[in-house]
């Protein structure tokens, strides 16, 4: 039983580890389209969140990897959203939601924050660009 638990725990671990890298393939979408005006402070902005997020992201699985050894994480299909805000906003709450169930050590908890505080930064910029 202890077993089985553990391994469907690293299945929803390395779901959600596929579902941080779709989210931020789906900012690079959005990055290359976004057109108009405050187009350019969004690009920067995008861009900006992005680089965090990349190295946010290897942070995390290196340090999940550690803990629960090589995982089987599969990238979700990555679509460009058409309301990037509520993408944004809906992926910032989807951890919030999921984060100290799956990632329970303060270290972990600790990365994760850096990814939201980019999440929300990023959220700041593109809603004053409004």
């Amino acid at each position: 039983m202890i077993m089985a638990k553990s391994k469907e725990n690293k299945n929803e671990v390395a779901a959600s580890l596929g579902e941080l890298i779709s989210f931020r393939n789906s900012l690079k979408l959005i990055h290359w389209s976004i057109t108009g005006r405050g187009s350019y402070e969004a690009h920067i902005s995008l861009d900006q969140a992005i680089d965090s997020l990349g190295e946010i992201t290897d942070r995390l699985v290196e340090t999940t990897f550690a803990l629960k050894g090589t995982l089987d994480i599969v990238i979700p299909e990555t679509a460009r959203p058409k309301d990037y805000i509520k993408h944004i906003e809906g992926f910032y709450k989807s951890v919030e939601d999921t984060r100290e169930q799956l990632f329970p050590e303060s270290f972990s908890q600790s990365i994760i924050d850096d990814g939201q505080e980019a999440i929300q930064q990023l959220l700041f910029r593109l809603k004053r660009l409004e």
